[in-house]
């Protein structure tokens, strides 16, 4: 198992975190776990149980505009970050990887996996894309290369206004699934699942994913007075 990298590893920028070493592997853990969760977010739309909050919405759109579920996740991956600004998120390769390649993924997984059909072959492929998309989720934190956009904006109310984080996460996947189910987003049992059991299996995976970094600080020479 190993430990979690030094608390101000957070605090660098990211192009100090990509010089914190490790970055083959961590980068290949990265876009396994993306890979993994745009997967599972495909397994979740075709099990027919449910989605999580932020898919509900993605789903939603995609009825009203003939999109690919894939397109509508890295839009709203990219109109998130613009939310980022006056929060003064920084954003680090992760998170621009994570805009991207999970709807990707999400759209290859559509085309491979079919339509769940009856209950059990349904509660099978949810169960499956649960798994899926909390050791997904579990690879691409442990990697430490940014979090993802909707993490980020949560991360930064609570940094910005000082509202907890539970409140904000809470307060903004609501809303979103709101939206979602208004337009048309599936939303089931599985939703309510998903909010209870993701949390505890992500946290499951991930304290055997968490990378250790060494970055390495040098000092200013400017700053460091002389003697």
């Amino acid at each position: 198992m190993t430990k979690a990298a030094p608390r101000e590893l957070s605090q660098l920028t990211p192009l100090a975190q990509l010089r914190a070493g490790r970055l083959p592997l961590r980068l290949l853990q990265l876009f396994v776990g993306l890979t993994l969760f745009g997967v599972a977010m495909a397994g979740f739309v075709r099990s027919g149980l449910g989605l999580a909050p932020w898919d509900v919405l993605h789903y939603g759109v995609t009825l009203h505009t003939g999109l690919s579920l894939g397109t509508v996740v890295i839009i709203f991956g990219f109109l998130v970050l613009l939310l980022w600004i006056p929060l003064r998120q920084m954003p680090g390769l992760g998170t621009i990887a994570n805009v991207i390649w999970i709807g990707v993924s999400a759209d290859i997984g559509l085309a491979i996996l079919p339509q769940a059909e009856g209950i059990p072959a349904q509660i099978g492929m949810f169960a499956a894309a649960l798994l899926v998309n909390a050791l997904g989720g579990g690879l691409y934190i442990g990697s430490q290369l940014g979090p993802g956009p909707r993490d980020g904006l949560m991360t930064g109310l609570h940094s910005r206004t000082g509202i907890s984080l539970r409140l904000a996460r809470t307060g903004v996947e609501v809303l979103v699934l709101v939206i979602g189910w208004l337009l048309g987003g599936i939303v089931g049992v599985g939703t309510v699942i998903f909010a209870v059991a993701i949390g505890p299996l992500t946290q499951v995976f991930l304290r055997y994913c968490i990378i250790e970094l060494r970055p390495k600080v040098r000092e200013d020479p400017v700053a460091t007075p002389r003697v």
